[in-house]
């Protein structure tokens, strides 16, 4: 999950770059003096030397890998370094957040907070969380909130993808999916975040799949100039409203995800059949991210069962 500030008044920017400067110049320090961790970016705190030594050396890795595969480039670094506060225990369920300020096409003030137990924090939350500061380093301005955590939840681990797929059919035959036209808009987090969690990492991998990262970076980048999103779709993806999209992926989610080979271009996209609308869906009551973690959901019924049932997404 990541916190953002957005556009600041000019009394308001000056005194968050007060603070900022001072949270630069005192937490690293203190993190430091607590026997923390510095690496380029980064100044880690966790329980012992190694596990400092540990996030760190993999934060500056997935910073490298992650903006290659996304960007094709790596990023510079940071001004500052940031913050990492880690709690590693077996125990602990995965989870993070990363907080960072946009203002005038700048972004600053990163500070990331994980846990979970070790192998966890190494392999899906700390990656979830760097996904994160690139999207924010390369856009620099808040993404649509599916998408981001969408395009976030791709590169954890295969145990935290499959928890979240199943999630998924568990929402969508309980009629708490979300509707495009309602998830495109979004802004904030809804009271329950895990309907957006997986229904937004579903989407992102099914659009990934349609025609790869450099695409949906650039469809994410022109849907923002005016948010006009249906627009978007169509120009990017040849879907001529949000609800075919919809359509669309819910098939393919029927279907049981299967590989897609890639559009080979846009007119050939648009060419193919739209799919008939089909019923729709809605938001969930309010959990939390962390809570949800914690444990495994119970194993749902096959997405080929949910012909049995009427008025829901699968009908």
């Amino acid at each position: 999950m990541r916190t953002i500030v957005g556009t600041l008044s000019r009394v308001a920017l000056l005194l968050a770059t007060v603070l900022a400067t001072a949270m630069f110049l005192a937490t690293p320090a203190k993190l430091l003096a607590a026997g923390g961790f510095r690496t380029p970016n980064f100044v880690v705190s966790a329980p012992t030397p190694q596990l400092c030594q540990e996030i760190g050396a993999a934060a500056e890795q997935y910073r490298k890998d992650l903006a290659i595969e996304w960007l094709g480039h790596e990023l510079p670094n940071w001004r500052q370094p940031c913050p990492i506060n880690a709690q590693v225990a077996q125990h602990l369920g995965a989870g993070g957040a990363t907080s960072f300020v946009f203002d005038r096409g700048e972004v600053f003030g990163w500070e990331m907070n994980i846990q979970g137990s070790r192998e966890r924090v190494l392999d899906s939350v700390l990656p979830h969380e760097i996904t994160h500061t690139v999207f924010a380093s390369h856009f620099r301005r808040p993404v649509p909130r599916w998408a981001d955590e969408g395009a976030c939840t791709t590169v954890e681990h295969t145990s935290e993808v499959s928890k979240q797929e199943r999630l998924l059919i568990q929402f969508l035959k309980s009629q708490k999916g979300i509707a495009f036209s309602h998830m495109f808009a979004m802004k904030e987090y809804p009271r329950d975040v895990l309907p957006l969690y997986s229904q937004g990492h579903s989407l992102t991998q099914y659009l990934l799949e349609r025609r790869g990262k450099k695409a949906f970076l650039a469809f994410l980048e022109d849907g923002m100039q005016d948010e006009n999103w249906p627009r978007a779709v169509q120009a990017h993806y040849g879907q001529q409203s949000l609800l075919a999209l919809q359509n669309d992926w819910l098939g393919w989610v029927k279907q049981g995800r299967p590989r897609l080979p890639l559009d080979a271009d846009i007119a050939t996209v648009a060419a193919a059949p739209a799919r008939p609308a089909s019923g729709g869906v809605q938001l969930a009551s309010a959990t939390s991210v962390y809570a949800a973690r914690k444990s495994e959901p119970s194993p749902q019924a096959s997405v080929y069962d949910a012909s049995r049932e009427t008025g829901s997404v699968w009908r």
